[in-house]
């Protein structure tokens, strides 16, 4: 499952979803969303190798044995973290919902549908609330 939150708002602005499992990077780019090329996305380690295809993409920076990370790249790191805390607050959310938590049983074709239903439950409740 894939989600687009706009980290100003917390408002789900895209769900998609596949059969089986997915990368993460491979999901993106198959699902269709296209974004405006200024618009800058935030995603966490899955999606390594977005900035190919969208210039402003934000990663975290991943050490490898030759190479440690920095303390800059550290605190680059903490600050996405931060950022990023607000979506998984939304993704939360969104598998409070049971359909959402475990392996989905019913019909396939119904599942997309049934997301899209959620994530709009879950957008009404965050603007009733505020």
């Amino acid at each position: 499952m894939q989600v687009l939150v706009n980290v100003a708002t917390h408002m789900i602005m895209c769900v998609a979803s596949t059969v089986g499992s997915m990368h993460d990077l491979t999901l993106f780019r198959t699902s269709g969303v296209r974004l405006p090329l200024d618009t800058a996305l935030i995603g966490d380690a899955g999606y390594q190798g977005i900035w190919k295809d969208h210039p402003h993409a934000i990663t975290p920076h991943k050490a490898t044995k030759t190479a440690p990370l920095t303390d800059e790249m550290r605190q680059d790191n903490r600050i996405l973290a931060h950022t990023r805390q607000g979506v998984e607050h939304v993704i939360r959310r969104l598998k409070i919902f049971r359909i959402l938590k475990g392996v989905y049983r019913h019909r396939r074709h119904r599942f997309s549908l049934r997301l899209h239903l959620i994530a709009a439950l879950c957008n009404l409740n965050s603007v009733c609330s505020h």
